[in-house]
């Protein structure tokens, strides 16, 4: 498999077309908006540059990644004569639907469909195409160029051969792919999700601040960054998206997305991404004042 689209050009979705095209894959990129495109490929440019700083790569390499990548606003040209399609839109379980029910009208047969989700379900997925045996999960971390692991997600009928060949491509990334069973969060976001909810929990109660609950995290359990921050960066609208999937899966309230987390969503504090959750990305001010607003 050498030809590979990407759905999406976001975060999640620029990070894998960067990994795929530095490693010497023909990738299209494909995104409804010509801006956000345009964003991607900037972003994958400037992480290109990191890289030439630090001397990891020549300016040779970084000309021949971009130049290996294609991009696309139209899916159905985006799509054609690939051998792997690996979606990274919006984790919203209709929007993935309806993606791979349009993948399986427009793709050859024999193109595997991957989805790079990090909490809906492969087999629920997989069951709206003809072809449930070739539909996978492909889940990134972020940033995708840099963190090693790849969670390889079989659905109830994803064949032995599919597994192996995404396996085996994962290897060729420079990844290390840890394959897991089709249950809501996997592993990662099953254990990473209660962890920051929890975290928003210790907040709301008022037991710490934003700042004493992290440091705590960081120097106590040697985490390279506290879970509050972390939430941050990964979107709270996203973790409050997952934290629902798990929930509606095991029916278990310690899955329950917390009060505080809830309305910092509905507020549009999502972190990073709107400049400002748990901390302020665009002000000076104190990060426990942002998140104590909405506790009030």
């Amino acid at each position: 498999m050498k030809n590979i689209a990407v759905i999406g050009a976001g975060t999640m979705g620029n990070g894998i077309a960067h990994t795929f095209a530095q490693s010497g894959f023909t990738v299209k990129l494909i995104d409804i908006s010509e801006a956000s495109l345009e964003k991607g490929m900037t972003t994958i440019s400037k992480n290109l540059d990191r890289m030439v700083a630090k001397e990891k790569i020549s300016e040779t390499d970084k000309a021949q990644t971009l130049s290996n990548i294609t991009t696309f606003t139209n899916i159905y040209e985006g799509v054609t004569s690939v051998d792997l399609v690996v979606e990274a839109a919006t984790e919203n379980v209709d929007l993935k639907l309806d993606i791979f029910k349009k993948l399986d009208e427009i793709c050859s047969k024999e193109t595997i469909l991957a989805t790079n989700t990090s909490s809906i379900s492969i087999t629920q997925i997989a069951a709206i195409t003809s072809r449930p045996d070739k539909v996978i999960g492909m889940h990134f971390m972020n940033p995708v160029p840099i963190m090693k692991l790849v969670e390889i997600i079989r659905g109830y009928n994803t064949s032995d051969k599919v597994t192996k060949s995404i396996m085996d491509m994962s290897k060729t990334l420079g990844k290390i792919p840890v394959e897991v069973n089709d249950y809501p969060g996997f592993v990662a976001n099953r254990i990473l999700m209660p962890m920051i909810n929890e975290s928003i929990e210790t907040l709301y109660n008022n037991v710490a601040g934003v700042n004493e609950i992290d440091t705590v995290m960081k120097l106590g359990m040697a985490h390279p960054m506290g879970p509050l921050q972390l939430a941050d960066f990964i979107g709270l609208d996203v973790c409050l998206s997952i934290l629902h999937v798990m929930y509606d899966g095991f029916k278990n309230p310690k899955y329950a997305p917390c009060p505080l987390l809830v309305n910092m969503v509905r507020a549009g504090k999502l972190g990073v991404k709107s400049g400002e959750g748990f901390y302020d990305y665009t002000k000076s001010r104190k990060a426990e004042h942002v998140a104590k607003q909405f506790m009030k």
